[in-house]
């Protein structure tokens, strides 16, 4: 027990420490210790918690602009989630949990995005966040893209049967409708069609004059006893047949269909009979002078433009001139087919070392392959197989056509000239897409066999850019649906 004396020594010393003002800086020591701890603590958590908004901002973007690029307005979600789940993943964040909506405008051209992440707290937790929400959002508009579009359309005589070539025109001025809506031009959209046959005829102007060799300007000049050239082209050799090489690089021959009547005795025939052969007799064999033409597609054309159809329509900016060329198309029973022709003359419509060659469309047409928010696209369509069709061995074995004859053209049958078709259908195709030209393909009725529905299914850029329409009603939906998925594109950014 402390004596008196030592109880009053006890107070003195606990006054004097009262009333020590040395003693007050330990509790602001001990505060400030803990901001201290607790603003590291935030800097920390904010650092990851910046880092981590950076990441949901720039793949919400990027998921925005997959929504916005998509060509079908129900993959729009789908390609913003694909985009979206791609590029957290590969900034190496694994949030605790993510979650993201996509809306979508009623008219389709605004799309909206918002996204969220919660991430664990560290030093926060000690103040009694054991998590933070991060949030994010993004506009897309899908502003309207810019579009250079050929429709190559088969006009080959099997197109008269069972009124394909009606269904056909009606179906294609279908696709121009979805593409310009109710309007005339639109920006930046040119439209052309290529109709072909085993030739292609590019029109007979002083443009493409000026495409022809030293001896075809001759051959036309001379003018094949005073008719004229209607602007149907040979094919080029040496490959060229499948490029887009400029006609100042190499030069094409005008197609003229042959005069075809003559005749042998016949030995084994008793009293002077003899054979004719003629699939062509146009010139008056009295005088070598007088000629007898009949123009048109009808079976007994006559004439050195005999299988030459209706003329290229180059890109334009009309809807009304489109669907005029569309209407103009008509079977041509000659020939047979070369689809291979028809597309390589769909690409030297759109492509950039064609350009200021077309009679009818501007200078600064086409434009170059890497414009930016353009798009090149071609449409091919074929009923049939890619064929010449047969003749007498003294007429060459075949009908004429942009090759010549089949003799002409170094095969001695059907069958293996079609081979050859074929073979240069497939390069051409992969030469085009290898420009960047998007392909779409549509084989059409009964007759296309299982080789040529395959060449065109490889030949489109896309598996789902192929379609097989063995009916009308099959062809329709087809060219509705490649018209929604090019106004689509025309309205993705």
């Amino acid at each position: 027990m402390m004596t008196k004396k030592q109880n009053e020594r006890l107070l003195r010393l606990l006054r004097r420490f009262r009333d020590d003002s040395r003693g007050s800086m330990l509790p602001i020591v001990a505060a400030s210790m803990l901001a201290l701890t607790g603003a590291a603590g935030v800097a920390i958590d904010g650092a990851r918690m910046f880092y981590v908004k950076d990441v949901l901002q720039k793949s919400l973007d990027s998921a925005g602009l997959a929504a916005g690029h998509a060509m079908e307005i129900t993959d729009m979600e789908g390609d913003a989630e694909e985009f979206f789940a791609a590029n957290i993943a590969a900034a190496g964040l694994t949030p605790g949990s993510t979650n993201m909506q996509v809306v979508i405008s009623d008219d389709n051209k605004l799309i909206t995005l918002n996204a969220s992440a919660t991430v664990a707290a560290t030093f926060m937790s000690l103040f009694g966040f054991d998590e933070i929400t991060i949030t994010a959002s993004t506009e897309v508009s899908r502003e309207t893209r810019g579009m250079e579009l050929v429709l190559v359309m088969d006009n080959t005589g099997s197109m008269r049967h069972d009124s394909k070539i009606g269904t056909m025109k009606t179906a294609a001025k279908n696709l121009v409708e979805a593409v310009y809506g109710d309007n005339e031009t639109n920006t930046n959209l040119w439209v052309g069609v290529v109709p072909y046959i085993t030739q292609v005829n590019a029109g007979n102007s002083t443009l493409t004059y000026n495409w022809l060799s030293d001896a075809g300007k001759t051959k036309v000049n001379n003018a094949y006893l005073n008719t004229s050239w209607k602007g149907c082209l040979e094919a080029r050799d040496s490959g060229e047949d499948q490029t887009d090489t400029p006609p100042s690089l190499a030069p094409f021959e005008p197609y003229f269909w042959e005069d075809t009547d003559y005749y042998y005795w016949d030995y084994s025939k008793k009293k002077g009979y003899y054979k004719v052969f003629e699939d062509n007799d146009w010139i008056d064999d009295n005088n070598g002078n007088k000629v007898t033409i009949v123009e048109g597609n009808v079976s007994g054309a006559l004439g050195p433009n005999r299988g030459c159809g209706p003329q290229i329509t180059p890109l334009v900016a009309e809807k009304s001139t489109v669907k005029a060329a569309i209407e103009e198309m008509e079977p041509w029973s000659f020939g047979g087919t070369a689809a291979n022709l028809g597309l390589v003359w769909g690409w030297r419509v759109i492509s950039p070392n064609w350009r200021g060659q077309w009679t009818g469309s501007p200078s600064t047409l086409p434009l170059d392959y890497d414009e930016p928010f353009m798009d090149k696209i071609i449409v091919i369509l074929t009923d049939g197989v890619n064929e010449f069709i047969s003749q007498d061995d003294e007429l060459g074995g075949s009908d004429y056509t942009a090759y010549g004859r089949i003799s002409d053209f170094g095969f001695s049958s059907i069958s293996s000239a079609r081979d050859e078709l074929d073979d240069r259908f497939d390069a051409t195709c992969q030469n085009i897409k290898d420009a960047g030209v998007i392909i779409y393909t549509i084989t059409f009725g009964s007759t296309p066999d299982a080789d040529t529905q395959a060449a065109y299914a490889a030949c489109a850029t896309k598996s789902a850019f192929y379609f097989h329409a063995p009916t009308a009603d099959s062809l329709n939906d087809a060219f509705d649906t490649i018209g929604r998925q090019l106004s689509n594109l025309r309205l993705s950014k």
